[in-house]
């Protein structure tokens, strides 16, 4: 039997996906409290007959105010997480919404009297829940000397509006009151949320980054030791080598019976280095892309990554791509003067696709010693044994980008 779509959704994503999608609906339930409470308020009105007819428009622009916090709460996090720049706009829009329904709903003038008490509460709540709403969401979406200027400054419109209204002294100190209170606790619980879910997304690229540093260091230890390997056996070689060559001089047939030793020594030490290689010739994306940026940035080139996907690649994806990476960062330095380099990549369409583009391409070619340039070659080479491609051209003048794209898909099919 198989499960809902939400319980198999659920269980495929990760721990940090799942700590931010609770924290996401958690603040979602704040947005939409607001016109919920205001249209609690506005029903204990309506059914004493004491809400105005024009009324029912406030409540309607309550529920768009709603709608407009949850994308302000939404693009907030996304802000907060580093993700996108801060949402000014919908932020600037969300307040302007909040402070013009509440000046609408007092300027409608609900009856102010002991016989209708829901009537008169409802501006009150109404311009509480905007407040409150509001700088919940500012709290995440905002910086904090922005949220806390704009709370400010919307509590005391929400305050100084309806005191030139006419509005009693006592609703005015009881929204200044309800706004202060309500939007303190709700804004430090939601940036509190809003933290966690942050924390746990860093722990889980510091874990991610760990384990690549594991592996980058496993390499060094294993390059070290294959030093060892062929720097003693290089060592024999050379010795017996040259006392068969004093020997041969002096015409002694133990001049063969040394060259045999080192035939046996050389034939030794590639099945050794086989051996020690084995598994270990894989190249992995992060770990080249880490370096070719530290390599560019080291000779004053500015190198900049943009990854959309990298983390859905598999393996042998990442290997034949990590190729890429090392072989395009090589030409930039030697074929080039390049002041900026960026590495691109992107999975749509059941493809993986990553541009290395750079600048300081000379106008002339410098002129090709004999034996260069199968770099490319080889790389083509190496994607069409994937079923990929490989273009390389110049996009502008003094530019030029290499293009890799590796079909997931059709490589999955043939596996």
């Amino acid at each position: 039997m198989s499960r809902p779509r939400p319980i198999r959704r659920w269980q495929a994503m990760s721990k940090p996906q799942r700590i931010e999608l609770y924290v996401r609906w958690s603040l979602y339930i704040v947005a939409v409290a607001q016109p919920l409470l205001a249209l609690g308020s506005v029903a204990a009105a309506a059914q004493q007959d004491e809400l105005p007819a024009g009324f029912r428009l406030v409540v309607l622009g309550m529920l768009v105010a709603g709608a407009l916090n949850i994308v302000l709460f939404r693009t907030g996090l996304a802000a907060y997480l580093g993700r996108r720049p801060h949402p000014y706009g919908w932020a600037a829009l969300s307040a302007a919404l909040s402070v013009g329904l509440t000046l609408a709903a007092v300027l409608m003038g609900p009856p102010n009297a002991p016989d209708a008490p829901a009537a008169a509460a409802a501006p009150g709540v109404m311009a509480t829940m905007s407040a409150t709403c509001w700088i919940t969401a500012a709290a995440i979406a905002l910086p904090t000397r922005y949220a806390l200027s704009g709370g400010v400054a919307l509590v005391a419109a929400l305050t100084v509006l309806p005191t030139l209204a006419g509005s009693p002294a006592a609703a005015v100190v009881g929204i200044a009151v309800g706004s202060v209170v309500g939007s303190a606790m709700a804004a430090a619980a939601a940036r509190c949320s809003a933290w966690m879910a942050k924390v746990v997304w860093e722990l889980d690229r510091a874990r991610e980054a760990q384990a690549r540093l594991a592996v980058a260091e496993e390499r060094l230890r294993f390059s070290r030791d294959l030093h060892d390997v062929l720097g003693r056996n290089l060592a024999t070689i050379a010795l017996k080598s040259e006392l068969a060559v004093q020997l041969a001089r002096r015409q002694r047939p133990e001049a063969v019976d040394q060259m045999t030793e080192v035939q046996r020594i050389a034939q030794d030490s590639q099945r050794e280095v086989r051996e020690v290689v084995r598994g270990y010739r894989t190249v992995e994306l992060h770990t080249e892309l880490i370096g070719a940026a530290s390599v560019l940035r080291a000779a004053n080139v500015d190198c900049r990554t943009e990854l959309s996907g990298a983390d859905a690649l598999p393996a042998e994806a990442q290997s034949v791509l990590g190729w890429v990476v090392r072989e395009a960062a090589t030409n930039v330095l030697r074929h080039s003067e390049a002041a900026n380099c960026t590495f691109r990549l992107r999975v749509s369409g059941g493809a993986a696709v990553l541009e290395v583009e750079n600048d300081g391409v000379p106008a002339v070619p410098p002129a090709r010693t004999e034996g260069a340039g199968s770099g490319l070659r080889g790389l083509r080479e190496r994607l069409a044994a994937h079923g990929g491609t490989l273009t390389a051209a110049g996009p502008g003048p003094g530019r030029f980008r290499v293009t890799a794209e590796l079909p997931m898909a059709a490589r999955e099919s043939v596996a």
